[in-house]
């Protein structure tokens, strides 16, 4: 409330300054209205959507992961419990899924980032 009670003497001392003096229930009617609109416009900012850049996102992958990513899959076609029908690749030197009798298996090769420095 302290706030409030400061917001309105303020209110009241620059209209005063301004030449146009103002009642204290105008002056407390003008700082519900502006601490309404301070409530909405931080409601406002939090429900936007974030503007994602506008320039395509790039993802290199390294020789290494391609050359791990074939040498398992041509393993996996190698093997006598896996029917080459039954793999798939479902994202590109990334993820394969296998599939034995009823079992799916997920395989997804991640390549760690090196630590940062401090």
């Amino acid at each position: 409330m302290k706030d409030f009670e400061k917001l309105v003497t303020s209110i009241m001392k620059e209209c005063e300054k301004d030449g146009e003096p103002v009642t204290r229930a105008e002056a407390e009617e003008m700082a519900k209205m502006e601490l309404g609109a301070k409530e909405i416009s931080h409601y406002a900012q939090s429900t936007e959507p974030r503007k994602k850049s506008e320039k395509p996102k790039t993802v290199k992958v390294s020789d290494n992961k391609k050359s791990i990513f074939q040498t398992i899959l041509q393993n996996l076609t190698r093997n006598e419990f896996v029917e080459p029908e039954n793999i798939k690749v479902l994202s590109e030197n990334k993820l394969i899924q296998v599939q034995i009798g009823e079992d799916i298996f997920k395989i997804d090769i991640i390549q760690q980032r090196k630590p940062k420095k401090n």
